[in-house]
């Protein structure tokens, strides 16, 4: 992948887009895709749509969300220190010792979050968000309350990096990679001739309600869509493989198997990677995947979802970890399927 649009993934992974405020990563992402585009809209949820060939007959929508898992500040002591909840599934355990920012009304503020020294008797195995405390320097309560309040969002101060040539690390790779993923897929489609419509949508809120997903595909109709998202990687120590699965960075790309899924949408993906030589994996979603695809489905009069997904490592932590091999895979597949697709495909799994 070019140096220039790793450059692009890395500037989103290093925008704070905690959920219910993603306004900064939407507007860099709307700038990006919006010369590759025919049109450019957003929604009352914050979504940012890019539409082209909205003039065919079949629609079919990308989306990839673009909000982080992050903490929210709850209170502050009189000490000063500040405590906080989840704003998503955000693991507490990977918090002992980073630095943090606190997104205030007028300013980011810097601070730490404190660690017991392993002199006083270190971290205990059990604790909860509760116990966790960010220590921001102030001397009281007054002192904190100057720059931030009750529901501001604090985000890892974590700079990505690329190991090796060959994965990027950082925060929210969960799922910056997949508002990435559409933002690419939308500009390598501008000077190709397809015969369907895409909507590429960046998604607010995946990590809390996933309503950015059902505002878009409320107002969109497609008559089908995928949702572009991240799974749990099993390539790592600890990881229970007869429990988890085995899916692996650089095996490809992840196809989703279960009720949700169109048995249609999945053909064409499995289709296209075979034209490709790309090579897939699978993983289960028996009752639902847990994404953006479970909302948009329900919209309307309902939408064949799929759901493709980039294996990652150490979810919801600092230094999430995916394969630019991967990503770029990935990228390959959906526009094979959609420069290929006529319009005229039935999703109706009775249908021969």
């Amino acid at each position: 992948m070019e140096k220039e649009r790793i450059a692009f993934l890395q500037e989103l992974l290093h925008t704070p887009s905690p959920s219910s405020m993603e306004m900064e990563i939407q507007k860099k992402w709307l700038k990006y895709v919006e010369p590759f585009v025919d049109e450019i809209r957003s929604d009352h949820a914050g979504n940012v749509i890019a539409v082209k060939n909205e003039e065919a007959d079949f629609h079919l929508l990308l989306a990839g969300h673009s909000d982080e898992v992050a903490f929210v500040v709850n209170r502050m002591d009189d000490n000063g220190f500040v405590f906080v909840d989840k704003m998503g599934g955000i693991n507490p355990k990977s918090a002992i010792g980073m630095k943090v920012e606190i997104l205030g009304q007028d300013k980011q503020v810097p601070g730490v979050i404190g660690v017991n020294a392993q002199h006083h008797g270190g971290i205990k195995g059990d604790f909860e968000v509760e116990d966790l405390f960010i220590d921001c320097g102030a001397k009281d309560k007054s002192e904190m309350e100057q720059d931030i309040q009750i529901g501001d969002l604090v985000v890892y101060r974590r700079q990505s990096e690329v190991l090796k040539n060959r994965y990027v690390s950082g925060r929210g790779l969960d799922n910056r990679t997949g508002a990435f993923i559409v933002a690419e897929v939308m500009r390598r489609l501008a000077d190709k001739d397809i015969s369907i419509g895409v909507y590429g949508v960046s998604t607010v809120n995946e990590e809390t309600n996933l309503g950015g997903a059902y505002f878009a595909a409320a107002g969109l109709k497609p008559d089908a869509a995928l949702a572009l998202d991240v799974t749990f990687a099993t390539d790592y120590p600890s990881v229970d493989k007869r429990k988890h699965g085995d899916i692996r960075l650089d095996g490809g790309p992840v196809l989703a198997k279960g009720a949700p899924i169109n048995r249609k949408l999945n053909q064409l993906l499995e289709k296209s990677a075979e034209k490709l030589g790309v090579e897939v994996q699978y993983e289960l979603t028996p009752r639902h995947t847990g994404t953006d695809a479970d909302k948009m489905r329900l919209t309307g009069k309902g939408v064949p979802i799929s759901l493709v997904s980039l294996p990652l490592r150490y979810m919801h932590s600092p230094v999430e970890t995916a394969s630019i091999k991967d990503i770029e895979e990935e990228i390959s597949l959906l526009i094979e399927m959609i420069t290929n697709m006529t319009g005229k495909e039935s999703l109706n799994p009775l249908d021969d």
